[in-house]
């Protein structure tokens, strides 16, 4: 499996706690699905104090694993929404 590229996408997206509604990530998303996975090396902002873990109400909302050999959070489904 190849790698994910290592030029970062142009739309940048704001990820949230679907609990609370903090902030989560400031985050570089390629394409329009749904949020499945981000890569730790496309997130720009992290607002997080634990790993995976709100800062707020401390849900865990991701798991961390390696996706393609690269770092990344693998998000819980339902637990967090975009824009």
């Amino acid at each position: 499996m190849a790698k994910p590229r290592k030029k970062l996408p142009e739309k940048s997206v704001d990820i949230y706690c679907s609990k609370c509604n903090s902030a989560l990530f400031q985050y570089k998303k390629g394409g329009k699905g749904a949020l499945v996975k981000c890569f730790k090396e496309r997130i720009t902002k992290d607002f997080t104090h634990a790993p995976c873990q709100c800062p707020n109400c401390q849900q865990v909302f991701a798991r961390e694993t390696l996706i393609r050999g690269t770092p990344a959070y693998k998000m819980i489904g339902g637990k967090v929404w975009f824009k």
